[in-house]
């Protein structure tokens, strides 16, 4: 029900606000600038449920750390890293655009921004209407958190080669078509241990 999606949408922002406030205050006590981050830090999206982690950090570098939009795009893109677990439509978080904009309004103004830049970087690469529909992270009045990870991250993992081969041919095809090179297969778990 509504009530539980924006207690559940208010749960996950607060918890990846405030990690990423900590990350950030702690490297840039050790460190100073926050231009090295990617180097020094790695942020790890493990499904969709933290994804809200790539709008908060470039909230809070562009509005409390003062960069610019590239600067910010290219630091955030270089830290994180998204891992999917599972391609079940319903393991794929999607948020109400309307509820999301009214509790997180900032955050949704640079979702809309990602969603216009990945729109123009798909038709410049070639794609029709409906294939741009299918990528794009604001569409029918949803957000679509993992369309948001494959986009603005620089790796998507599938956690073995048959799972990287089922989202290359089904519920991620068209975005491995755009970005291929973001996708790759690291096995993890008991099987990769022994």
């Amino acid at each position: 029900h509504t009530e539980g999606k924006s207690l559940r949408l208010k749960q996950q922002y607060f918890l990846v606000s405030a990690s990423l406030q900590s990350i950030i205050y702690d490297h840039r006590r050790r460190y100073g600038s926050l231009d090295l981050l990617p180097q020094l830090a790695a942020i790890h999206l493990n499904d969709t449920h933290p994804a809200l982690c790539i709008p908060e950090l470039m909230r809070l570098l562009i509005d409390e750390n003062g960069y610019g939009w590239d600067e910010a795009w290219g630091i955030t893109t270089a830290t994180c890293a998204y891992t999917n677990h599972t391609v079940l439509p319903e393991a794929l978080e999607r948020w109400d655009a309307g509820m999301f904009r009214y509790l997180l309004p900032r955050v949704y103004g640079i979702i809309c921004e990602f969603d216009r830049r990945l729109r123009i970087t798909l038709r410049e690469k070639g794609f029709n209407d409906a294939e741009i529909s299918r990528m794009a992270i604001v569409e029918n009045g949803e957000i679509r958190m993992a369309n948001l990870c494959v986009f603005a991250t620089h790796s998507t993992n599938g956690v073995s080669e048959h799972h990287l081969t089922v989202m290359e041919n089904s519920v991620f095809g068209d975005l491995y078509r755009a970005f291929p090179e973001r996708f790759t297969s690291v096995t993890n778990g008991i099987a990769a241990r022994r």
